[in-house]
């Protein structure tokens, strides 16, 4: 078995799905709310340390896990993916409906199909009944919406919207000026920011979605913003000059691994016959 071919082969698909996540990276540069993904490779070294107790070979010989090792040794791997949450550039808009957060790790709560997701995306509308929504449609849920299943509707004389720091939403009085108290926007604080799972439309899952509780005095919110993706795009292109170049290199190491010594091998054992 030719132990340097399958390493530079295991390498290369690496580097490709490395790139995956960089061109998806690219992609959402200007994505609001977006926020970088990245992996981490590992070898087999480091994996069978971890998990040599555990080999699922028979009898869980010492032969067989040295084979093992022998065989693929430092073998490149994507051991972890993770997700980089700090907090995007802020963006002043012309929408007094539109809300960023500039603190990591909270979010706005939305009903989808799907049920109740997470989002960083706080460019908000009104829909054609008056909801508060995203541009995807999504409504804007409320900070008691777990005990009243309600939504955040504006009337249509409500043309002077003002939400504080905290989220609280105030519109004018019925044909007046004055300023009275709406519904709050729910700002939610995940324990473990780990859990988070991204399922499309710049939407997280979490597990436990119900047990959540709002941030009452967060002081995050800023109305008439937009946080933007927090990707840079310089990194994200120096990332995928040094990608390709590592798959450029993998690919000369497999030719000369499957040809050069190949050929000089049978050459060799020519000459001795």
């Amino acid at each position: 078995m030719q132990t340097g071919y399958y390493g530079a082969a295991a390498g290369m698909v690496v580097q490709f799905n490395r790139l995956d996540t960089i061109a998806n990276n690219l992609a959402n540069v200007n994505t609001n709310g977006f926020k970088e993904d990245n992996v981490v490779v590992g070898d087999f070294m480091r994996l069978y340390k971890e998990a040599r107790d555990e080999l699922p070979n028979a009898n869980q010989t010492k032969e067989a896990a040295q084979f093992i090792n022998r065989t693929m040794a430092k073998t490149p791997h994507i051991v972890d993916e993770y997700t980089n949450h700090s907090v995007g550039g802020m963006q002043k808009t012309q929408n007094n409906l539109d809300a960023a957060l500039s603190r990591e790790g909270l979010y706005f709560l939305v009903k989808t199909p799907q049920g109740v997701r997470l989002t960083r995306d706080g460019s908000f509308t009104k829909d054609d009944e008056g909801k508060l929504s995203t541009k995807q449609g999504y409504e804007v849920l409320p900070n008691d919406y777990f005990e009243s299943k309600s939504n955040i509707t504006f009337n249509q004389s409500d043309f002077n919207v003002e939400i504080d720091k905290n989220g609280q939403i105030y519109t004018n009085a019925p044909g007046g000026l004055n300023q009275i108290q709406q519904q709050k926007l729910f700002i939610a604080n995940p324990d473990n920011l780990s859990m988070l799972k991204k399922v499309g439309d710049n939407l997280y899952e979490y597990k436990g979605m119900d047990q959540l509780k709002p941030l009452e005095d967060s002081g995050a919110v800023f109305q008439g913003f937009v946080e933007k993706s927090n990707v840079n795009p310089v990194k994200m292109m120096t990332q995928m000059i040094e990608t390709n170049r590592l798959v450029g290199m993998y690919q000369k190491a497999m030719d000369a691994q499957m040809n050069d010594m190949n050929t000089a091998a049978i050459e060799k054992i020519a000459k001795k016959a």
